[in-house]
């Protein structure tokens, strides 16, 4: 018998932390999970779930502006001035809050211990957990997961900090501002700015440099920069940041810029600069976990920190900070911890992840951009695919061609089978057509292995395997059975029934 009080602790409920309970508790283990807040963490109740929900409402704001009087209908433009902000608010606050019971139900199934408070590591195998109502309790265990994720930083600044709301702060707005102001250069900053914009708010983004979401693909942040103006997006570049905030009597806040820029009249400021680990209450040392420079868990391939019994995953570590790699890491932590033999050394890929960012329009992108592309294998060994074009949606649109919204497509091949190293499209549709691409680039998918996929028409996604002088690209498979020149797929390997 176990001289601890669990074989596996979870301090944290976020999608990463209870993905690899529930594994372990399937495995016949003792699990429990500490949390302090809501169950589902940042996702769930102050990310992507509510901001899918806002983006929705924002789709919707827009296709009643701008898409249905091309379609014969009429009123769109009045209905979308009739937002009731409070009952969407409620009606989304609602399903997170049903969320939050699905999680704590599936403990129950799962078998997993839910204790409410804040964990402090005492040492490597024991922690303190402090309950809302200040009474503290001690509990032990044999492996410890850290899963505790992050937060929204707040840089410095005179009046910045009680002056403005970060990204969870804008989910408890219970008006739709007049005017905001948007701080950040990151897709948290874009994807908030284009919900505000499109509901009818004025938004001004202010980035430190020339333009947004800097580090994807060119192609993407300059298409992406392009349709913010047209949507009527003020963008304020090159500003440094933010230096000062002040409120007026009327209670409008004016805000300054390390660049001297001074922006009046906002009702909301909202700062999405970037987020910070949650590590200050853990106590981290006494249990011997390091942290990187940045203040996160340094981690293996293997979810292994510097302690042997500890592990850690998500965002607390800073390494390819979405959900579904968290849960992904976080079961197949479990997996190893706990299962049988042929998972001993089971781990997941941090390579080639696909990933949507809900702007206006969205946006769709996996593996290496065109200059990483450049940088790793030599522009020699580099062939780059692109396309413009005016989705079929808009094209019973009576407007100027070149006024349409475009969608922007990049294949970025490299070596001489022509490998597909990334995909980047930005455009309508292109949130739901990643994840299948996704696949292909995870199996290792040539430019000819997409060209052998016949094309679905009309949609958006064929051109992705039809760009080019279609069929022409160097006969190499990554497939483990080739669909070139026509081969049949292979069978599938049955048990035998004899």
């Amino acid at each position: 018998m176990s001289s601890y009080d669990y074989d596996y602790l979870v301090i944290g409920g976020g999608s990463g932390g209870i993905a690899s309970a529930k594994r372990a508790a399937s495995y016949g283990k003792k699990v429990a999970v500490i949390e302090k807040a809501r169950l589902g963490g940042t996702c769930v109740n102050v990310g992507c779930v509510p901001k899918k929900v806002m983006w929705s409402a924002a789709t919707v704001a827009d296709t009643l502006k701008h898409d249905a009087h091309h379609y014969g209908f009429s009123g769109g433009v009045e209905a979308a001035s009739t937002l009731d902000w409070p009952k969407l608010k409620a009606a989304r606050d609602a399903y997170v809050l049903r969320l939050n019971g699905i999680y704590a139900s599936g403990f129950t199934k799962a078998g997993v211990e839910d204790i409410r408070g804040e964990a402090t590591f005492v040492d490597a195998n024991t922690v303190e957990v402090k309950a809302e109502d200040g009474s503290i309790k001690t509990v032990t265990s044999d492996k410890i997961l850290v899963a505790t994720g992050g937060r929204p930083h707040i840089p410095a600044g005179d009046g910045v900090a009680e002056n403005v709301i970060s990204s969870d702060g804008f989910f408890d707005l219970e008006e739709l501002p007049k005017v905001a102001v948007v701080v950040g250069a990151g897709y948290i900053a874009v994807e908030l700015a284009g919900v505000l914009n499109s509901l009818g708010t004025e938004v001004h983004l202010v980035v430190r440099k020339a333009k947004a979401l800097r580090d994807f693909d060119p192609m993407i942040s300059d298409a992406l920069d392009t349709e913010m103006i047209k949507a009527g997006v003020h963008i304020h570049r090159n500003t440094g940041g933010i230096s000062k905030i002040e409120v007026g009597e009327d209670g409008k806040k004016q805000v300054t810029t390390v660049s001297g820029d001074t922006l009046y009249g906002a009702d909301v400021v909202l700062m999405a600069p970037g987020r910070i680990p949650n590590v200050e209450y853990l106590n981290l040392d006494k249990a011997g976990v390091e942290l990187s420079h940045k203040n996160h868990i340094t981690v293996d391939e293997y979810s292994n920190t510097s302690a042997d019994n500890i592990y850690a995953l998500g965002d607390v570590c800073g390494k390819v900070e979405l959900t579904p790699m968290a849960i992904a890491a976080g079961r197949r932590l479990a997996d190893r911890l706990f299962g049988p033999e042929k998972y001993k050394n089971a781990k997941v890929s941090y390579d080639l992840v696909p990933t949507v960012v809900f702007t206006h329009p969205t946006i769709g992108t996996i593996g290496l951009t065109e200059p990483k592309a450049v940088d790793k294998y030599g522009a020699e060994s580099v062939k780059v695919y692109t396309s413009k074009f005016a989705d079929s949606h808009y094209g019973i649109f009576q407007v100027d061609p070149e006024n349409k919204p475009k969608t922007h497509m990049k294949v970025i091949c490299a070596g001489e089978e022509e490998k597909v190293v990334g995909i980047h499209v930005i455009g309508k549709g292109s949130d739901e057509m990643m994840q299948g691409f996704g696949v292909a680039l995870k199996m290792g998918a040539t430019k000819a292995d997409l060209d052998s996929c016949i094309a679905i028409h009309p949609t958006a996604g064929e051109e992705l395997v039809t760009m080019g002088t279609w069929g022409t690209s160097p006969p190499f498979s990554g497939a483990k059975d080739s669909p070139l020149n026509g081969a049949p797929p292979s069978e599938p390997t049955l048990k035998s029934r004899i």
